[in-house]
């Protein structure tokens, strides 16, 4: 084979750094993936999005000529295993979206190969992966199909693919034993469960943490309807205390995966999740909460709201279902203004940060970037859920 391993849809937050680091610990590996501007990008050596400690590793595989690039799908065929990168979305009735998982498997079945290793990678639906197998075999492939899911923190993603145990799963005996040799290359602590036993750890995983914030949202709101600094409720809960030691903070719960994953879930279940469902109505109701107390202060329709934060969390510039958008969508309808600002999003329509906090007469912190730690807005309301300026959370 000319590769060890190609990444299809590889140029993504979880493709690109799985690549560098299969590159970095000597394996040929080719990115696949039909953006041909984020390829062009990653071949220049630049990361097209932030991820800590990735861009000096990414140009040692250039240079070592460990890591290639295509934007056609021939390399599919070149390579001892595939590694895909594609998750299963909801659609806008949050049922999951197989569609876009079919056309693409169709598209790479020409280019499968008997015996080769195909690790599935992203979250997928239950049963999802059973049923790519069947695909396969019904289509006269027989490869060894692997579930094997991402579990990592974006942004920190090259030190946890060495520090957190990888879940293994397959329909072969043959796909646990060369999926568990590929991922051995970054730790030896791997957990071999059935096919959709892995797929519902991973929905399981996020749903967990989405109801955690759901919890803590609704906290926070119950502490502020009742004129409380929820903060100095959290201190006295969390403070040399074990049992609460794993309670998160209030704030925009958002991002590609977590509510995806818990409607995910809930559809699996005959739509039989209340917690779910409860979660999803708390965490996409914290935006409108913001301006529904902001209400009972200003005339918003001559008030000049400015939102820091665009990314959907902490020094990150992505903007995936970033809770901060739905924001904006609502005091562009309330307010007499809103500007927005982020140092990490590229965005044209984005004001810049210092015109935003002189104009504003009202400034949300939407992400917490660490920045905003000392931010200077003096005779300003500042709206400040995540406390990242120590002085509180009441709005």
């Amino acid at each position: 084979m000319k590769y060890d391993i190609c990444v299809i849809g590889g140029s993504g937050h979880v493709g690109l750094p799985l690549a560098i680091m299969m590159a970095a610990k000597g394996k040929d590996v080719c990115i696949y993936d039909i953006n041909e501007q984020s390829i062009a990008a990653i071949r220049s050596g630049a990361m097209p999005f932030e991820e800590e400690g990735a861009e000096p590793l990414l140009r040692q595989v250039l240079a070592n000529g460990k890591l290639h690039f295509s934007t056609n799908p021939e390399v599919v065929s070149e390579s001892e295993t595939a590694v895909l990168i594609i998750g299963t979305p909801v659609d806008e009735h949050l049922n999951p979206n197989f569609k876009v998982f079919k056309k693409v498997i169709d598209e790479l079945i020409p280019y499968f190969f008997d015996g080769q290793l195909l690790v599935l990678r992203s979250t997928i639906y239950p049963g999802l992966s059973k049923r790519i197998n069947d695909w396969l075999l019904e289509a006269g492939k027989n490869l060894h199909v692997a579930f094997c899911p991402e579990r990592i923190l974006e942004g920190k993603a090259l030190e946890e693919l060495e520090t957190l145990p990888q879940i293994i799963s397959s329909f072969s005996d043959e796909g646990i034993r060369r999926s568990s040799e590929l991922f051995s290359l970054f730790t030896d602590d791997l957990i071999v469960v059935e096919p959709m036993e892995a797929e519902l750890a991973k929905l399981f995983t996020n749903a967990w943490r989405y109801l955690k914030f759901a919890v803590a949202n609704q906290f926070y709101m119950i502490a502020n309807d009742y004129n409380l600094d929820f903060y100095n409720i959290y201190r006295a809960m969390t403070h040399n205390y074990a049992r609460t030691k794993d309670f998160p903070r209030p704030g925009f719960a958002a991002g590609p995966c977590l509510f995806k994953d818990t409607m995910q879930l809930a559809a699996f279940n005959n739509n039989n999740f209340h917690l779910g469902h409860t979660a999803m109505l708390i965490n996409e109701g914290l935006p409108n909460y913001v301006v529904r107390c902001l209400k009972k202060e200003y005339t918003l329709s001559e008030t000049v709201v400015g939102i820091l934060g665009m990314a959907f969390k902490a020094e990150s510039d992505d903007v995936r279902e970033s809770l901060s958008y739905k924001l904006k969508k609502i005091l562009e309808i309330e307010a007499k203004q809103v500007l927005c600002a982020d140092p990490y999003v590229k965005d044209a329509s984005l004001s810049d940060e210092d015109t935003l906090i002189a104009q504003s007469h009202v400034i949300i912190i939407a992400a917490p970037h660490r920045r905003y730690a000392t931010l200077k807005a003096d005779g300003k309301k500042i709206v400040d859920i995540w406390n990242i300026c120590n002085n509180g959370g009441k709005i």
